[in-house]
């Protein structure tokens, strides 16, 4: 894992201009995936390995997560 200052994040497609703004880093080899909000750049990062990314990319499109 990287300081955060080093890490380049890529907003998601999905993402409005206004709301729902998820960025990921795209790492390359073993490292972590990190998540933010980028309307809260400097808030919480959110790390995760590849298989549980891809699981929760695939929930997502699913529509298995709803906001409760």
């Amino acid at each position: 894992m990287g300081d955060r200052n080093e890490l380049t994040f890529k907003k998601s497609s999905y993402s409005s201009v206004v709301e729902n703004c998820v960025e990921i880093t795209l790492p390359e080899g073993p490292d972590p995936i990190a998540i933010r909000d980028s309307k809260i750049p400097d808030g919480p990062i959110l790390w995760c390995g590849p298989r549980a990314y891809r699981s929760f990319t695939r929930a997502v499109r699913a529509g298995d997560l709803r906001h409760r």
